[in-house]
């Protein structure tokens, strides 16, 4: 099972507080990058929140962006009844000493101390609204991701079926390989057989020519051709995280047809091998974003 780092999702909730969203959105990272933004009044979740990202999303550069919109009257200035009428038997005590005394300024009798109370909210009730929230986004997320992944899968699945179809084909060309390599051998010493340097070390030339013929020789690059392509096809069936391990697949691959074509010799292994080349890069790209 893959998954793909590119996903988005949202989630909200509503309440006497009235109502939050989660936004995540991720792209293609090597690592897990979280970009985090909260409201200032909900920051003491943060720790919590990157806990529950990390848990859940090992690869990809993730932005999670919390709203908050408080309940209408949070934070407004509400005046104290009580302690208006008291302020307010107060003055009249004071008046019946001194009759001349004005009357009081309703704005000066709101700038007492503890006569308008400012409504708080209690935001440590918001911490479980907040994290199931979040739980909610980020399941949403991980299963868009999935259905990408399952997507990508298909695509690396195909072009691995025609990789080994490639090596399959170079592995059946080998023969008909070897007894060209070998005419052709055979022919460079009958041209050369009346040399003086044959003539002088015949043996030696035939070694050298021999040597020449197993570095030409690629049943080795063939062979862990086929481990890996058997190895990438255990990969696409594991259901934890996949995206390094393919990642490092992808380069040993490539660096097993590489010097696949730096070997060949003829225009058919050539062909074959730059196919490789191709189908291994084509792969590449979709791993590029693989979870």
């Amino acid at each position: 099972m893959l998954r793909s780092m590119t996903g988005y999702a949202r989630a909200t909730a509503e309440g006497e507080w009235q109502e939050l969203s989660w936004e995540l959105r991720s792209v293609n990272h090597r690592y897990l990058d979280l970009s985090l933004y909260m409201p200032e009044e909900l920051r003491e979740f943060e720790s919590e929140v990157r806990s529950r990202l990390g848990a859940r999303l090992s690869r990809g550069k993730l932005t999670a962006q919390l709203r908050f919109v408080p309940a209408a009257g949070a934070g407004n200035l509400q005046p104290d009844v009580e302690r208006i009428r008291a302020l307010k038997e107060a003055v009249k005590q004071v008046q019946e000493v001194f009759v001349e005394t004005a009357l009081a300024d309703p704005l000066q009798v709101l700038r007492w101390p503890g006569v308008l109370q400012e409504h708080r909210q209690d935001y440590a009730l918001l911490k479980e609204p907040v994290l199931e929230t979040l739980d909610r986004a980020i399941q949403s997320m991980l299963e868009n991701r999935k259905r990408e992944g399952e997507q990508l899968g298909r695509i690396i699945l195909t072009r691995c079926e025609s990789l080994e179809v490639a090596v399959s084909d170079i592995r059946k060309l080998l023969p008909q390989l070897r007894a060209e390599w070998r005419e052709k051998l055979q022919r460079r010493l009958s041209d050369i057989a009346g040399s003086d340097a044959v003539k002088a070390d015949p043996a030696r030339l035939e070694q050298e020519l021999l040597i020449v013929a197993q570095r030409q020789d690629v049943d080795e690059e063939i062979d862990r051709l086929e481990t890996h392509i058997k190895e990438l096809r255990d990969i696409l069936k594991r259901k934890e995280p996949v995206g390094r391990r393919l990642d490092f697949l992808m380069q040993e691959l490539n660096r097993e047809a590489n010097t696949l074509t730096s070997k060949s010799q003829d225009s058919k292994s050539t062909q074959i091998a730059v196919e490789m080349k191709v189908l291994i890069e084509q792969m590449r790209e979709q791993v590029q974003n693989v979870e």
